[in-house]
């Protein structure tokens, strides 16, 4: 089975439900392993893009990533798109010339507009030469369902008579071997009992035996060996609605070539196994390698349409995707199916979730920075690689937004240093850009519920503990308290749903470096989290704009302390 290009790219994706740092790094990020490493790398996301992300990459003049939810190999990425074919009304001898050409024991059956009408294997296809009778009886054997049309193209024959057609019929073939005058009084036999028009008479040049076949209007003469008809001989056959071939092959192979006329697509079995592109190869697997089938057909979703064909053999060991991971390294915020990918690069700023695994060493880059859009940029710095201004501006966008214009408490020197850099080969003013990123999409004021606590999310473990922490960042918290009740009601309803033990939205005032706070979940973890709980039960996080860098390390705390307290009631 031959490697796809669909296998072969190197997919570059940040995290679920992506910030603004997560789509700039993988496209920035991209852009340098292309050129760098001369890799064929693709930018991705596995989530919505957010409206200010869409803000940059307009000003930028770059498309947003592909959506993929799913990692996992697929049905497509193993299948053959090149594989060999038969249409439904192809004869037994092409399809068998098509196997021999291709080396296939089984050969996917197609409608001439494409769509997968079944498997034809080799022991199906024999059955059309030999059909089973348990009888005993050689009539089956000698009866054959052809079309005329088919006959004349197997044997290259020339047509006289009426003319030839292409409806299939059931024809028994009667052949000239005996004595001349046995052979007329069979065809005569044959017509007292008025199914001549049901045979087929093969001779040579025997023209007595020819012209009794015409008289007794069988349906159709076939004449070997070379020989010609006479023009008597085929104004009468035409007068009596008789169909005449001669061919240039004798008796015997003629017999043989007439029964690989017949069409493949009455082999075919009443069930076949057709399998989606889009199925995963770990979920299809187990049923498929006990199908009585070899070849299985893909197809597009609620479609017939034939893609590709692979074998049980390529269900063994498929290609696993190859990824770049960026701004995360746990499972638990990355693309579905990341444990079956092949992870080659690792590029982040958070602390290590320790559960990516790899199959062979890999690159691994984790610094104490504030945004791996930073860490990106460097690399592009000192390797001395061009930087376009588009992804410049991508990458300012993802410095700005993790670290607030450099005011966050995870900004280092590297950060500033770069953004400086990078503002230069982007054209932009740092303090004007941050204005235009968050004055260009807010999720309090315009966003649904659903996007304000999804949009920028992310799960984390600790002490045993499932947790959600979701991060909105304003220029104003004007619109907070108009809507807390229901971003409440989602973060229970979300709460429940994933099975979380507590969950967090914290709404960021990036100018006045405050977050208020709503949090779900065990009430003794919320106790012991270390900000101010207003009357309403909101939670008042003064000086708090890091999620990374002053939420989360609060909340570890809380569980923490939480479980000490619960341990010492006990």
């Amino acid at each position: 089975m031959r490697t796809l290009k669909s296998q072969e790219p190197i997919y570059v994706i940040g995290h679920l439900n992506p910030d603004t740092d997560a789509i700039c790094a993988a496209i920035g990020y991209a852009d340098y392993l292309s050129k760098a490493e001369s890799m064929n790398a693709v930018p991705l996301r596995c989530g919505h893009v957010p409206s200010r992300v869409e803000w940059v990459l307009e000003q930028a003049g770059i498309e947003a990533p592909t959506l993929i939810n799913d990692v996992r190999t697929t049905a497509e990425l193993i299948c053959d798109k090149d594989t060999t074919t038969v249409l439904e009304d192809e004869t037994f001898l092409s399809v068998y010339n098509a196997m021999q050409q291709s080396g296939m024991d089984s050969i996917p059956v197609v409608s001439k507009c494409g769509e997968i009408r079944g498997i034809l294997d080799f022991t199906q296809l024999m059955q059309l030469l030999m059909p089973q009778d348990d009888s005993g009886s050689s009539k089956s054997v000698k009866v054959v369902t052809v079309s005329p049309t088919k006959v004349l193209k197997s044997l290259k024959g020339q047509s006289h008579g009426m003319e030839i057609h292409d409806n299939e019929e059931a024809l028994t073939m009667f052949v000239g071997a005996s004595s001349e005058k046995s052979t007329i009084k069979g065809i005569q036999k044959i017509c007292d009992k008025g199914i001549s028009d049901k045979q087929l008479v093969i001779c040579g040049d025997r023209m007595k035996l020819q012209r009794a076949a015409v008289e007794n209007k069988v349906r159709m003469l076939v004449v070997t060996g070379g020989y010609s008809v006479s023009d008597e001989l085929a104004e009468l056959a035409k007068k009596n609605g008789v169909m005449i071939i001669s061919c240039k092959y004798d008796t015997a192979t003629t017999v043989q070539l007439i029964r690989c006329s017949r069409q493949v697509s009455s082999a075919l079995g009443a069930e076949f196994l057709c399998v989606n592109a889009s199925d995963a190869v770990s979920d299809i697997r187990k049923r498929l390698s006990v199908a009585p089938q070899e070849l299985f057909p893909v197809v597009k979703r609620g479609s017939l349409k034939l893609l590709g064909v692979f074998t049980k053999a390529d269900l063994v060991a498929p290609p696993a995707t190859k990824l770049v991971l960026v701004d995360h390294n746990e499972y638990s915020q990355a693309v579905r199916g990341v444990e079956e990918a092949n992870v080659m690069i690792v590029l982040d700023h958070h602390r290590l979730g320790g559960n990516v695994v790899s199959r062979e060493p890999i690159h691994f880059l984790n610094e104490p920075v504030g945004s791996s859009s930073t860490l990106v940029a460097r690399k592009y710095r000192d390797s001395g690689v061009e930087l376009t201004r588009g992804i410049a501006l991508c990458l300012c966008a993802g410095l700005i937004s993790d670290t607030l214009n450099l005011t966050s408490p995870t900004t280092t020197m590297v950060d500033k240093n770069l953004l400086v850099w990078l503002c230069g080969i982007a054209g932009v003013d740092a303090d004007q850009f941050t204005h235009d990123f968050f004055a260009s999409g807010s999720l309090m004021l315009k966003g649904t519920v659903e996007e304000i606590v999804n949009t920028d999310r992310k799960e984390f473990y600790e002490g045993g503990k499932s947790v959600s922490i979701t991060q909105v960042e304003e220029i104003v918290l004007s619109s907070f308290d108009e809507r807390k009740d229901e971003i409440k009601t989602e973060l229970l309803r979300l709460a429940k749903n994933k099975g979380y033990d507590l969950a967090i939205a914290a709404i960021t005032d990036i100018t006045k470096h405050v977050s208020l706070i709503i949090a779900v979940g065990e009430q003794r973890i919320i106790d012991a989290l270390p900000f101010e709980v207003r009357p309403d039960g909101s939670i008042r996080a003064e000086g708090v704009v890091s999620r990374k860098k002053q939420i989360f390390p609060a909340v570890c705390d809380a569980i923490h302390k939480s479980s000490a307290t619960t341990v010492e009631d006990v």
